[in-house]
């Protein structure tokens, strides 16, 4: 049986694949600056939901970034927060604001027990906390901050990936999440079980790898992976899902690799230093998958 990819997570702030065999899972951290190379093989299998083994190993598309079977993907959603199936969950929920580029944020609510990794997972470059308390004064917050602010709760990938390398320095950044956290503060009809929380901004433009990137352009996004296709190139930045790729190690210009594309192929090593052999489709400012919504 052979290794599968599943998905790529943020561990202590280092992006971390995850792989499946089986019963059996491994981990392999991905390093700034080092060559990456593989080449998909087979089908792209299903990757099953809450843990198990989709049961009827289904093939899934391409250009899927959910990675699962329909049967699947709706069990995975099940009883989620995402799905509002969890009203009663009885954890402690904080609400935050998300910023990607100038006049792109969002409000959004994660965990409290999870820290700052749902930013990460969504490739905030700057956050800051707005409060924290039950799950459903948390949900009602989101809400008020959506209305108030007028900024949505969900953001395309496609438009964060359009921005990542035209960002302002990190004063100016911070400032621009500042001003919003202030505007959200003075809201009136905050839940009273809402305990709200200072402001402080969180950069993750070092984390992503973002500055040591330059003045570096996208030349391109890979659409899918296909039966015999390889992706290589030398790891310069990773933010979200997203691996940024400079194929022929320069750093000048970066292919951008969702791994959300990786999970369900048996992927094995191949495609020298420099290749890309799968189709890469050009970057859109806009619309494109919007990000999931689990917590």
């Amino acid at each position: 049986m052979a290794w599968r990819c599943e998905r790529l997570r943020w561990d202590g702030g280092a992006p971390v694949l995850r792989w499946r065999r089986g019963g059996e899972v491994r981990e392999s951290a991905l390093v700034y600056g080092r060559d990456l190379g593989f080449r998909a093989v087979g089908a792209r299998r299903c990757v099953g939901a809450r843990g198990n083994a989709c049961p009827l190993g289904a093939v899934v598309p391409g250009r899927s970034t959910g990675g699962r079977c329909g049967e699947c993907a709706r069990l995975e959603r099940a009883h989620s927060v995402a799905a509002d199936t969890l009203a009663d969950d009885p954890r402690t929920y904080r609400v935050y604001l998300a910023w990607f580029g100038p006049g792109m944020v969002k409000v959004g609510i994660t965990a409290e027990q999870r820290g700052s990794a749902r930013l990460l997972e969504q490739g905030a470059v700057v956050f800051s906390w707005l409060g924290r308390g039950p799950l459903m004064a948390a949900r009602r917050t989101e809400e008020l901050v959506r209305r108030g602010l007028g900024v949505p709760d969900r953001v395309p990938y496609a438009a964060k990936r359009a921005v990542r390398y035209a960002l302002p320095g990190a004063v100016e950044r911070a400032g621009q999440v500042e001003r919003l956290h202030a505007r959200a503060a003075a809201l009136e009809g905050w839940p009273q079980s809402l305990e709200r929380m200072a402001f402080g901004a969180v950069d993750h433009a070092g984390v992503f790898g973002l500055e040591r990137t330059g003045t570096a352009a996208v030349r391109g996004v890979v659409g899918e992976l296909v039966d015999g296709g390889s992706v290589a190139g030398r790891l310069v930045a990773a933010a979200g899902p997203d691996l940024h790729l400079a194929p022929a190690g320069d750093e000048r210009e970066v292919v951008v690799l969702d791994t959300r594309l990786m999970s369900g192929w048996e992927l094995v090593e191949g495609g020298g230093a420099d290749a890309v052999t799968v189709p890469v489709a050009e970057v859109r400012g806009a619309g494109g998958d919007v990000q999931d919504g689990l917590f």
